[in-house]
This record gives structure tokens, C-alpha cells and sequence, in this order.
């Protein structure tokens, strides 16, 4: 779709919150301009690790010529499950500008991909939006999808809106401590939601075409975890409160990774019966299910 590429304001602003990093919930305050690392471990550049159609992601997304990733290095969360570890957590790749960025993006559609997916892109805002509006002068017209932990800043998700088609983050805890445990963010909840409830504000439930193929809308994520770990009716209840009738993938596919087997609770599977109990538990609470 073509969009008014009118906010270079908004770009301009997540490009200034990075001199005294204020862009994701965690307020590192570094100066990241200036070379200096918060949390995520990333400076002011994007770090690029990888780009190429994607077919292992929901159907909803991939169509025939896959979702177009765009993966970054480096993550304001650590997920001591992490199954992207080596990317996320050691933040191998190679720095890029937001101009090379956009250039990825328009390979990508010209090959055929579906939409233009950014994999990890919380703490890379300012490089993402920037690249999107570049590439819109370049004849971007594929969907975006911002496909992100759920720890987002809702400033930075209200700078964002109009640049973002598919918001699609994941709501990982509904529970306190386990946001500590496991992902070193004991307020994951309540940033979570408050992310979620701005996401939806902007672009409300998923829009599915006659394709089949999402053009606009959120779609929400929650992995399983074993033992009920991260508290999963709640958090499917919270997703359905805070955006009523939008799509989501309750995912079943948990494995043991990173430093799970220095939790023995981390270390089981998730049965098939629960994980079919949770997706009945989402519909009846009118949520649209696309796993």
C-alpha cells in the first residue's frame, strides 16, 4: 500500500531518543550515538544478521513468495530460552544503515516476498523507521510487519504508527516473576499490555485479504511454556481483554535452548492436550487463532 511518507518528525524523534536511550522500557540512558551499548548490546546502528523469504512463519504471513524477514542482531530481553540465541543474545552481524536497510527492503518485495517482517526490531526503532520511509520513496508497497518480544516503549510504538502495517508481538508472561526469571524484566506484564493496547489502537484486529494474506492488524504470539510457567490462561484472558477479537498464535513448538538447562523447570515439553486446551480457551474468547 502506498503511504504518505510524511513523518520525518516521528523519525527524527526515534533517532534523538537513541543519543540518551530512552527507545525501549528498560531507559538505558547510554549514549549510543556516541558508540556507547545498553542492555541490547547494540549502538546506533542497526546490527543486520540475516534477510531472505521466510515460509516458517503463521500462513496468514507467507502466501506463495514467503514473508520477507529482516533479522537483527542484539535483544532488550534475555530470554534464558532464547531459540535465537546466537543472533539475539551474542549480536552477531554486521552494522547497517538505514539506507542499505530500505535497499534489503525493496530486494525483498522484488523477489516476491508477501511483506517486509523485522525480526527483533524493539531496540532498532529509530533504524527501522527510518528505513521504512526511505524505501517508501523507493516504491515499497508490500505490508510491514514489526515482529517484536512485546517489551516495547509505547512512545516508541506511537512514533511508529503509520509506518507499521502488522504489529505482531509476542505476550510472553502474564506473571511477574517469571518476566524476572527468565527474561530479566519483572514489569514484562505490564509493558506488555500497555504495548499491546497501542499497537491495537493503530491498527485494530488482524485484516485478512481474499488471498489469505494479512494486510493490517495485530497478531499476537504466546509460546508455551512447561509447568504453566508463564501463567498462559492468563495471559491468552489479558490478550482478549486488551485487543478484543485479533488474531493469535498460541505456540506449542517450545524446546529446551540457551541456558534452559540451568532451570529444571525449563527443561520438560508442553503436552499436545494443553496446548489444544489453550487454542479452545482463545477462540471462545473470540479470538482469531492462526496457528
Amino acid at each position: 500500500m502506498m503511504r504518505m511518507v510524511s513523518l520525518a518528525d516521528n523519525v527524527r524523534a526515534l533517532q534523538e531518543m537513541v543519543r540518551d536511550c530512552t527507545l525501549c522500557p528498560r531507559h538505558c540512558h547510554v549514549a549510543r550515538t556516541a558508540g556507547q551499548v545498553g542492555s541490547c548490546g547494540v549502538g546506533a546502528k542497526a546490527v543486520f544478521a540475516s534477510a531472505g523469504p521466510h515460509f516458517g512463519e503463521e500462513p496468514v504471513l507467507v502466501g506463495k513468495g514467503g514473508s520477507g524477514t529482516i533479522f537483527f542482531a542484539g535483544c532488550n530481553l534475555h530470554c534464558v530460552f532464547c531459540q535465537n540465541y546466537d543472533i539475539s543474545q551474542l549480536v552477531a552481524g554486521a552494522g547497517m544503515s538505514a539506507r542499505q536497510l530500505a535497499s534489503h527492503m525493496i530486494n525483498l518485495q522484488q523477489q516476491g516476498c508477501e511483506n517486509i517482517n523485522f525480526v527483533s526490531p524493539t531496540h532498532v526503532a529509530h533504524a527501522v523507521a527510518h528505513a521504512i520511509s526511505l524505501a517508501c520513496t523507493h516504491g515499497l508497497t508490500v505490508s510491514t510487519v514489526y515482529n517484536s518480544g512485546g517489551y516495547d516503549a509505547v512512545r516508541t510504538i506511537r512514533l511508529l504508527d503509520g509506518l507499521i502495517d502488522i504489529y505482531m508481538p509476542d505476550f510472553k508472561y502474564a506473571d511477574v516473576a517469571a518476566g524476572r526469571k527468565y527474561s530479566d524484566a519483572d514489569d514484562y506484564p505490564r509493558v506488555a499490555e500497555a504495548a499491546l493496547a497501542e499497537m491495537y489502537r493503530q491498527v485494530g484486529p488482524l485484516q485478512v485479504g481474499t488471498d489469505g494474506l494479512a494486510t493490517r492488524g495485530v497478531l499476537v504470539r504466546h509460546l508455551v511454556l512447561p509447568g504453566d510457567l508463564a501463567r498462559s490462561d492468563r495471559a491468552v484472558e489479558t490478550v482478549a481483554r486488551i485487543a478484543p477479537g485479533c488474531a493469535i498464535n498460541v505456540m506449542g513448538q517450545y524446546r529446551p535452548a540457551y541456558r534452559a538447562a540451568e532451570y529444571p523447570e525449563l527443561t520438560s515439553t508442553v503436552s499436545r492436550a494443553e496446548i489444544a486446551r489453550l487454542r479452545g480457551l482463545a477462540e471462545d474468547l473470540g479470538l482469531r487463532r492462526v496457528d
